[in-house]
């Protein structure tokens, strides 16, 4: 018996079907147990896991008006599970409550330590005009944390929203597994 061309599509179809079902579970699973997929460059690529460390270094959180909407607008968060729609940012926490922060054309000092790939842009990746958090220097107030990446330079985070408060981590997470 030999299989015709139409009878070879509906199988590659309907393992094509299989795979992507198979594909969209495991990431439901992966979700559920508390496993976070970062794609973003603002951190390394992978895996990270929900951590119920209060001292965990890495949050994730929604951010909030008028930071989220424009990040929505500009493409910087795919769709989510935050109120808005959007996705979750997941950020490395740079100074807590008593930290002295300092936003200069340099970038963000924590401390006295500058951080590097902080500077603000002026400008995104498509050419927009971005407004940075306004220079100077912030003593952390109790129940905020600044983020920032320093792990790529285009990162939106705390040197365009400045400090966020505590209540808007949504989970803080641990790397499980990075590239």
């Amino acid at each position: 018996m030999t299989v015709g061309l139409s009878d070879r599509l509906v199988q590659i179809r309907r393992g094509a079907l299989v795979g992507i079902g198979i594909v969209v579970a495991l990431f439901q699973l992966g979700g559920s147990l508390g496993l976070r997929i970062n794609t973003s460059p603002s951190l390394p690529p992978g895996l990270y896991i929900i951590t119920e460390d209060a001292s965990a270094s890495l949050i994730e959180f929604c951010p909030v008006e008028p930071f989220a909407a424009l990040a929505i607008a500009r493409g910087y968060r795919d769709a989510g599970g935050c109120r808005d729609g959007a996705a979750p940012l997941l950020k490395p926490v740079v100074a807590r409550s008593g930290d002295i922060v300092e936003v200069s054309r340099g970038g963000i000092s924590v401390n006295g330590i500058l951080l590097p790939n902080t500077a603000q842009l002026a400008t995104d990746a498509k050419g927009r005009p971005l407004e940075g958090w306004p220079p100077g220097r912030y003593v952390v107030a109790p129940e905020t944390v600044w983020v920032a990446s320093s792990y790529h330079p285009r990162s939106f985070d705390s040197r365009y929203f400045g400090p966020l408060s505590t209540s808007a981590i949504r989970h803080r997470l641990k790397a499980f597994v990075t590239l």
